[in-house]
Order: structure tokens, then C-alpha cells, then sequence
């Protein structure tokens, strides 16, 4: 067999594989070493005193993967960022944004859901996961809902859906992900995500109301605050943007000149600033050695989906699968867009079967290098392109597409991990309830993708300051 024959076999197997219900980590690691194997005893003419020296070569270079890719200095914005969301929890972050969101905008119909969304972005940009950020308001948000009247089902999934928006309003971990893996400039990837997370949580918020006034008592407003109260609820929610422009400053000095600081020296000094924030707040030793566990359980589980995922990248990369798939999409003869659509299409599809994360390590190998040469090429200008953009904005472009396709795999069935996150959190809402709940953010999310790809200036608009 040829070695691009070798890559769809062992694709196809290891897909097999995580559709009946192995971990993605460990699916991905198997095939990997067997397509390694299979390769390089192939070269040897499938010989059985060949066969130990494929094996040999084969481990060698799997064993190679795991310190060569996870030691990169990008990776550690991941801890970082995932730290910041649970001490802010601890720091009473949360509820202050919640009470802040609430006086503001309690007062439009389905005012309490939309208070429940502001403020899931608002933590958003604190938190560098999105389970942290269901987990945490479905603590806060849920019981306040319930209490006017909410239907169950629906308050579940808007924090479910709220939650999603974490993996697209820095810091992401899943944007410093993708920024690794297409070799881009994570800072810049960073600061593209918030102008599309602020635009999603509006199109959520206006999807809310729209229903408020559908249906009748589907939301009542809450209203009653003075603007005295209104005010007072400020102060304790400041941190938050205090935290995020020291962030900001580190990845893009908006006074000109160079940066202040990298990624990670940011991501560091902003945990250091909600650690001083959280003692001050009443965090004791307890709270602390919880934040740091559930940071490492985190941690760990994302970069063991990346050690995994990185050792099968290292064999499609022998099979040449990547090479293959991106001449067969530039040859297609249709519109590009129109490829670029059904590209994300097939994300939605496969979301329905893998983690977010584990779904783009997986295809962003094979995907990015095609969506590159629809484009014109890594290297093309923005008047010889396809999409209009350049290269490098390109790929800032589809970094935020399909972060967002992957936002919507956190609330899609039958592994939306947001929503057991949520049923989790309250044991009087099933899981399926969840999904029900959630199920009219779907709509929402395909209105915003198709206004990204309408209007690619609100990704790029920041970056192109940069």
C-alpha cells in the first residue's frame, strides 16, 4: 500500500475507534504508532525480519513527541489561563458580575437570562475554559432564574451556551491551541477573539428577548434598582476589566511600540492579580488547594489530548495525508466559499462526536493547509486571494470560524460536555433537559457564524492594529 492508502486506513480506524467511545487521547496515540509502524515496515517491503526494526523506529519517533511539542513556551499560557478562572470564582468574581449584569439589563424581557449571558463574558474573559464557566454559574445563575419563574430546561441551557463563549474571548485555551498548531501568532489570534465573542454574546442576548416576546411569560424582566444601585454594583465587578487590560497591554501595547511583555508573562500577572484579589475577598488555604487541583485535573487532561493527538499529526505527516487532502480541495471546481461552508459543515457533524479540543488537533493538520490553499497560499496578498484577506489574516480568520464551530460542539448532543457539566452541578436537571435547553442556541450561533463570514472585519479588526 501507498502511504497516503496507509493514512486513510489508520484514520479511519482510529475514528472507529472514538465513536465507540474511546478516549480521543488514547485513540489518536494508538493509531499513531500503528500507522508509524506500519509505514516504515511497509518501506521494508512488509519483510518479518524488518519488522522489529519498524518497531524500533516506529516508538522512537512517537517517544519523540510528547517533550518536543508540550514543552513549547505557549503551552503554558493554558495553566495560567485556566487558573485565573477558578481563583475569580474563589475572588467572588463571579457573583459580582452577575449582580452588576443583573441591575443593568435585568429589566428587558428575558432580563435575567441576558444578565446570566453578559456575565458568563464577562468571566469569559478571565477564564481560559469553558467547563469552569458553566460549572461556576450554574452554581449562581440557575437558582436565581428559577426563582421568577424560568423554565428549568432553558436556564440550564443558557448557561450552558453562556459558557461556550470562554473558548472564544481571550484568554482561550483553545485559541492558544489552534495557534500552535498552525504555527500562528498566538497574541494576535488572542486579541481576535474578543470583538467575535462580544458579537456572539449580543446575538445571544438578542435571540433571548426575541423569545421573551414570543412567548408569553417565558422571562419576566426584574427590575426595581435605583441607578444609585446601579452604580454600586460596578466597583466590585472592576477587576475583571482590570485584569483583562493587563492582559491586553502584555499581548498588544495599544501606546505604540513593542509589547510590554509576551502571552505568558501576562496570563502569569493576571493570576497573580485575582490570587491577591481572592485573599483579600476571604480565600483561605481550602478554596486555594481546590483552584489549583481543578487548574491541574484541567491542565492534564488538555495536554494529554495533545500529546496524543500530536503523535498521530506525526505520522499523517509521514503518510503525507495533509498534502493529499489540501490539492484535492484546491482542484475542487466550485466556489471557495462555498467550500469553505461545507468545511465547516462537516465540523458541526463531527462535533456531534468529539470533544472540542480533540476534534480540531485532529483535523486541523489535514483542514488548515486545504483552507490556506483555497486562499491563495500561506504567503498570498489580500488583492490575489480568494477570500480577500492575506495569508496570515486568513488564517486568523479561520482560527476564529472554527473556534467558534468548536463552541458549538460544547452544547451539541449526545457529548456536549457543557451541558453534563451543567446537569452535573444541578442533579434535578437531566442532562437531556440540558440539551433541550440549549437546543435554540444553535440558532444563534449559525446567525454569528454567518456574520463572521459576511463580515470578516470583526475578526480581523483588532489584529489588523496589532
Amino acid at each position: 500500500m501507498e502511504p497516503i492508502d496507509i493514512g486513510l486506513a489508520v484514520t479511519g480506524g482510529m475514528f472507529v475507534m472514538v465513536v465507540l467511545g474511546m478516549r480521543v487521547a488514547f485513540a489518536a496515540a494508538l493509531a499513531g504508532v500503528i500507522g508509524l509502524i506500519w509505514i516504515f515496515w511497509a518501506k521494508k517491503g512488509y519483510d518479518l525480519n524488518q519488522f522489529t526494526w519498524a518497531l524500533t523506529v516506529a516508538t522512537k519517533t512517537a517517544g519523540q513527541v510528547p517533550h518536543s511539542k508540550v514543552s513549547s513556551q505557549a503551552l503554558s499560557l493554558i495553566p495560567t489561563f485556566i487558573l485565573i478562572g477558578y481563583l475569580a470564582y474563589y475572588a467572588g468574581l463571579t457573583k459580582a458580575l452577575f449582580e452588576a449584569a443583573k441591575r443593568w439589563v435585568g429589566w428587558l424581557p428575558g432580563g435575567l437570562a441576558v444578565s446570566s449571558v453578559f456575565a458568563t463574558a464577562g468571566f469569559a474573559a478571565v477564564s481560559g475554559a469553558s467547563v469552569a464557566t458553566s460549572a461556576v454559574f450554574a452554581r449562581i445563575a440557575i437558582p436565581e432564574m428559577l426563582k421568577v419563574g424560568y423554565d428549568k430546561r432553558f436556564a440550564a441551557g443558557v448557561v450552558a451556551a453562556g459558557g461556550t463563549l470562554a473558548s472564544l474571548i481571550p484568554p482561550s485555551a483553545i485559541l492558544v491551541i489552534y495557534a500552535i498548531i498552525v504555527e500562528q501568532d498566538v497574541g494576535k489570534l488572542l486579541l481576535a477573539g474578543f470583538v467575535p465573542g462580544m458579537f456572539s454574546a449580543v446575538i445571544y442576548a438578542m435571540l433571548i428577548v426575541g423569545m421573551a416576546l414570543s412567548f408569553k411569560n417565558f422571562g419576566p424582566p426584574v427590575g426595581g434598582f435605583t441607578w444609585g444601585e446601579r452604580f454600586r454594583a460596578l466597583p466590585p465587578a472592576l477587576p475583571i476589566v482590570f485584569v483583562v487590560v493587563i492582559i491586553i497591554f502584555f499581548i498588544y501595547n495599544p501606546f505604540g511600540g513593542d509589547a510590554w511583555g509576551t502571552p505568558t508573562e501576562g496570563g502569569a500577572i493576571g493570576a497573580f492579580v485575582v490570587f491577591v484579589l481572592a485573599l483579600r475577598n476571604g480565600m483561605r488555604w481550602p478554596q486555594f488547594k481546590e483552584a489549583l487541583l481543578e487548574t491541574a485535573k484541567l491542565s492534564v487532561m488538555i495536554f494529554t489530548i495533545i500529546w496524543g493527538v500530536l503523535i498521530y499529526v506525526r505520522f499523517l505527516g509521514f503518510a503525507d495525508l495533509p498534502g493529499a487532502f489540501s490539492d484535492w480541495i484546491a482542484s475542487l471546481d466550485q466556489s471557495p466559499m462555498l467550500t469553505l461552508v461545507l468545511i465547516l459543515l462537516a465540523y458541526a457533524v463531527l462535533g456531534m462526536f468529539m470533544d472540542a479540543i480533540g476534534m480540531l488537533l485532529l483535523t486541523l493538520p489535514v483542514v488548515y493547509p486545504a483552507v490556506m490553499a483555497l486562499n491563495g497560499g500561506e504567503l498570498v496578498a489580500a488583492e490575489d486571494s480568494a477570500f480577500g484577506m492575506s495569508g496570515p489574516m486568513c488564517a486568523i480568520w479561520f482560527g476564529i470560524l472554527v473556534v467558534k464551530m468548536a463552541e458549538l460542539c460544547l452544547i451539541t448532543p449526545p457529548i456536549g460536555l457543557n451541558c453534563f457539566v451543567v446537569a452535573g452541578v444541578r442533579p434535578d436537571i437531566s442532562v437531556q433537559e440540558v440539551f433541550k435547553g440549549a437546543a435554540p442556541f444553535f440558532v444563534a450561533d449559525a446567525i454569528t457564524i454567518a456574520g463572521l463570514i459576511a463580515l470578516p472585519g470583526i475578526v480581523l479588526f483588532l489584529p489588523s492594529l496589532a
